[in-house]
């Protein structure tokens, strides 16, 4: 009893700091008040500091004289994004004694000079600086005082070779991250006396493989991103975990040197072009490799892939793959938990090449191709699937055996998937009749669909599917009768409506307000108001601008989509016929069929 006392102590005490904290931090009388007790604060705990700041900081109560209360206390700041941040701010926190981490991304206030109050800072281990681009070479003449610096983050900088040569001084460093600065090879040159670095981010730079060829010097490195450069080769690298080649052309990872193999734990080569597919999977050792993005390459042949039996993440997304190569992604078998292929020239002959050879697949996403209903029985073979999208593909939800037959439903046969929780189904030509089945599932909570044939009777269907907290139901003709009939399912969070042409603001208004723990979605939200009495209220204009949002053109197959543009349905119908579609009263039954106008009902 008493151990069972002791520990729900234990787990109320995280609450009850966490709503003091929040009640100083609830506006700015609260503030004052405690603020005159000065003394007490330096005796605070830095891990109760830290809270205290980052939820001031959140709320906007932060100024910079407020600072001067936590120098004796706060460990770690991360004042990122924040655009009020400038020198007068880092002024104060130069005089902070045990500040270890200081984190002051996309802070665009912040210049060379502001840096000239961290200088000799003595406890400061890591200082995040990406994306302030008035940081020049002369602000590092600043951070090379501050000894103790572990890890630095300059991406997206203003620096020059000068000033990046200047870095060669921190040799504590073990992290550097300089992605998007045009140095050059020799700049990379003067870095190789950082005999710790572990983290090296280059991405975007001039390197070509002659600078390249010293990355041989840091003999700890096991993270690399030289993305978006002109290497194509690398020296053999022993401790290689995380490799990013993203937009190159590769042709060796080891320097051409056979006998090195690469423990590569994750290797990201989107959109790059591999010249010897052989000499670079060859060089990997298969035991630890994991993780591999070869979105958008050029590559067809995957013929190294039948030996990655570890790999657990695959993204062939955006590549040339056909129903071909899928047999050496079934030979990965056992560990593969994510798959993407995802625009891709595959048909529903690759699902039924990949059925029973992939019993722990989690994620598989099909989107963007030529998949139809006779994929799902294939599907329904990978029984841990939790995440399946097959948006953009000729799903229907039915088959029919012959012309003219009789329709058998299709998407009952994911129900056998106890572990699927989000399906996408968005632009996929689904029509009422097909939704029904969805809501069994016993484990789904995210729910995507977008169909012009969906209408009242598919929404009301899905007011029994229990679990569900996202439900998006866009573009299709639900009518203001059909969204106030709609009884959410008790877990609903999110309701997306958007491109639902036909409701109005009068409908959208009174749904929110029958159900405010509901986020509603859609385009009309931004005309509602509150009123001066805490209400909603409509504004009288509901003026909408054109859609003219041109559909993603696959490259897989460009053919498919080109030239298609989604336009407002509205401009069609007179303000009459408007009303009269706005204002249909449906019948609560799921499957009884939609009266609308017959210009506005669509053949199958």
């Amino acid at each position: 009893m008493a151990a069972a006392s002791a520990s729900a102590g234990n787990a109320g005490e995280p609450r009850l700091v966490d709503r003091c904290i929040d009640a100083a931090a609830r506006c700015r009388a609260s503030v004052e008040a405690w603020r005159r007790q000065r003394r007490s604060l330096e005796r605070l705990p830095g891990q109760l500091a830290d809270a205290l700041l980052s939820r001031l900081a959140a709320r906007r109560l932060l100024s910079p004289s407020l600072l001067e209360v936590f120098q004796h206390s706060v460990q770690e700041i991360d004042f990122s994004g924040n655009i009020a941040v400038d020198a007068e701010w880092l002024a104060y926190l130069g005089s902070f004694r045990y500040l270890g981490i200081l984190k002051l991304a996309d802070c665009k206030k912040v210049d060379h000079s502001a840096i000239w109050a961290l200088s000799g800072m003595s406890m400061l281990k890591e200082l995040d600086l990406s994306r302030c681009s008035r940081i020049t070479d002369a602000g590092i003449k600043h951070i090379v005082s501050i000894d103790s610096l572990e890890k630095l983050h300059l991406s997206e900088t203003g620096l020059t070779d000068n000033g990046v040569m200047l870095i060669s001084a921190l040799k504590g460093l073990n992290l550097l991250d300089l992605g998007g600065i045009h140095m050059t090879d020799k700049a990379l040159r003067s870095l190789q006396v950082l005999t710790q670095l572990e983290h090296l981010d280059i991405w975007g730079s001039e390197i070509t493989d002659e600078g390249a060829s010293i990355l041989k010097a840091f003999t700890r490195l096991r993270f690399l991103n030289v993305s978006w450069t002109h290497v194509t080769r690398l020296p053999p690298l022993p401790n290689m975990k995380y490799l990013n080649m993203s937009n190159c052309t590769i042709y060796s990872i080891r320097g051409g040197d056979s006998e090195v193999h690469i423990p590569l734990q994750k290797f990201t080569a989107s959109a790059a072009s591999i010249v010897d597919v052989d000499e670079v999977f060859s060089s990997i050792v298969a035991s630890s490799f994991s993780f591999l993005d070869m979105s958008g390459c050029s590559l067809s042949n995957l013929y190294g892939l039948q030996k990655m039996k570890s790999l657990e993440h695959l993204d062939l997304s955006l590549s040339r793959v056909t129903d071909d190569a899928i047999e050496y992604v079934a030979n990965i078998g056992m560990k593969l938990r994510y798959l993407s292929l995802k625009n891709t020239g595959i048909t529903s002959q690759a699902p039924c090449i990949l059925a029973g050879t992939v019993p722990n697949l989690a994620s598989l996403s099909l989107a963007y191709t030529k998949v139809d209903d006779s994929a799902l029985v294939y599907i329904s073979m990978m029984p841990s699937l939790r995440v399946i999208d097959l948006s953009h593909t000729s799903i229907k939800g039915f088959t029919c055996v012959e012309a003219n037959s009789e329709k058998i439903l299709s998407l009952p046969l994911l129900e056998h998937l106890i572990y699927l929780e989000s399906l996408n189904l968005e632009d996929a030509p689904l029509s009422d009749e097909v939704i029904p089945p969805m809501a069994s599932f016993r484990a789904l909570k995210y729910l995507y669909l977008k169909s012009d044939f969906l209408s009242d009777p598919a929404l009301h269907a899905l007011s029994s599917a229990s679990n569900l907290i996202h439900l998006g139901f866009c573009g299709s003709v639900l009518s203001n009768s059909g969204l106030l009939q709609f009884v959410p399912p008790a877990q609903l969070h999110v309701l997306d409506l958007s491109g639902c042409w036909v409701l109005t603001e009068y409908a959208i208004s009174s749904f929110r307000s029958h159900h405010p723990m509901i986020e509603l979605r859609h385009e009309l939200i931004q005309e509602l108001q509150p009123s001066h009495i805490g209400t909603s209220q409509v504004r009288k204009s509901r003026h909408l601008p054109r859609a003219k949002t041109k559909v993603f053109n696959s490259s897989a197959d460009s053919s498919r989509h080109s030239g298609i543009f989604f336009m407002d349905q509205r401009i069609k119908y007179s303000r009459e016929k408007m009303l009269e579609i706005q204002d249909l009263t449906q019948s609560n039954s799921v499957l009884h069929d939609v009266q609308l106008p017959p210009e506005l009902r669509r053949m199958e």
